[in-house]
């Protein structure tokens, strides 16, 4: 595995437990909760969850648009690729898509 794959399988896997993380725990507790209870504030401090998302998604973004670029797949795939990190659980799918993408025996025609 080179750099560029290690780093994008890194950044899916924290983009999306982040992305997890808040839609499944910080948004509930903060908008289903009763308001003012302690549980309902401390989904209000989960939601510094989503600014480190962001700011990781877009990383995310950068590597996965560069891997993208580099193994030649189509503008369809790298669409699908670069959204899973907005749609929660996606990503954990489609890393395990591009990992066999990446790692699948490149087939060499014969001359």
């Amino acid at each position: 595995m080179d750099r560029l794959f290690r780093s994008y399988r890194v950044l899916a896997y924290v983009v999306g437990v982040l992305l997890a993380f808040g839609s499944f725990v910080a948004l509930p507790m903060r908008y289903l909760l009763t308001e003012g209870s302690d549980l309902q504030r401390l989904g209000e401090t989960f939601s510094l969850v989503w600014v480190i998302h962001g700011w990781i998604y877009i990383a995310y973004v950068v590597v996965a648009f560069l891997l993208a670029r580099r193994e030649r797949w189509s503008i369809t795939f790298t669409v699908v690729m670069l959204a899973a990190g907005l749609i929660p659980l996606l990503i954990f799918w489609v890393e395990r898509w591009v990992e066999a993408k990446v790692l699948e025996p490149v087939e060499t025609s014969p001359i």
